[in-house]
């Protein structure tokens, strides 16, 4: 297949391409400097350009508290951004794969959320992206959303690694209990991807590692794993936390969609274990 991805540069989308590769798709990567998606002309250039089969748009402004402090632009471009590459597909009949998510929910549900749920963004970053999906299902009549959240990756900073520097530091660790969603591994998510484009059956999926645990949680398993059984973390609640983000509580995923495809993710510690080992953090 031919696959066309943006945020070929970033975390997720270079493990993407990495994973399509090896499955003998054909893949063409772009980055902002390639292509910006807020500029209509330049993105309508490029998808005529490369023919994709397949859009896997992964391009976007993630950063949640600079989304709060600039609304605006996290809008033009998680939003209409995403209108751009939308109509591109819809100009050129490609299908369009869309990566969102678990902030398009408000976090109050006790349950865990359903693909199909009624989104309520409590914040900008997570309007914009709520944007972005529906742009993408207004327009294009072949695409897969896919929600996701607390993506643990390689090549950059998260919050793993932010807890183990600041440990590592012999800083103070001060870290929510009552913010709650599933910690996902981006090579795991890459696979759930692959796998999902492969069945061409389209529509809202949830891809998540399985389980769930609050901040507080992650933090004591990953300084555990890393050796810093020692390190004490002290719990603090949401409104105990500054910041200019307002993050969902209690975002919990369910994968029903994708599992009634033989689709699943292993448990959130597994996933963290291996990250770990990956990064070489892990202590032997």
């Amino acid at each position: 297949m031919r696959i066309l991805i943006t945020g070929a540069g970033g975390r997720l989308g270079g493990e993407l391409a990495r994973q399509l590769q090896a499955r003998q798709h054909t893949i063409t990567g772009v980055d902002v400097g390639q292509m910006d998606i807020t500029d209509f002309e330049r993105v309508q250039q490029t998808v005529a350009e490369v023919r994709p089969e397949l859009v896997l748009h992964c391009a976007a402004l993630t950063a949640v508290d600079y989304c709060a402090e600039h609304p605006d632009e996290a809008l033009a471009i998680n939003g209409y951004g995403t209108q751009a590459v939308a109509q591109a597909c819809q100009a050129h009949d490609a299908a369009l794969l869309y990566v969102s998510t678990n902030e398009v929910f408000d976090g109050r549900a006790r349950a865990a959320y359903q693909e199909y749920d009624r989104p309520n963004p409590p914040n900008p970053y997570g309007y914009s992206k709520w944007v972005g999906e529906q742009l993408v299902r207004d327009l294009v009549a072949r695409h897969f959303i896919v929600r996701t959240s607390w993506l643990i990756a390689h090549g950059g900073q998260n919050f793993v690694h932010a807890i183990l520097s600041a440990a590592g530091a012999g800083q103070p660790l001060r870290v929510v209990t009552n913010e709650v969603a599933s910690p996902t591994y981006s090579r795991d998510l890459a696979a759930a991807i692959t796998a999902l484009i492969e069945t061409g059956r389209y529509g809202i999926y949830h891809l998540v590692n399985a389980g769930h645990c609050s901040r507080y949680t992650l933090a004591r398993h990953v300084l555990d794993l890393a050796g810093y059984t020692g390190t004490p973390i002290e719990p603090i609640t949401l409104a105990e936390y500054r910041r200019a983000s307002c993050p969902p509580p209690r975002s919990i995923l369910r994968n029903f969609a994708a599992a009634r495809l033989g689709i699943t993710l292993r448990p959130w510690q597994d996933a963290v274990a291996a990250f770990l080992e990956a990064e070489r953090l892990r202590e032997p």
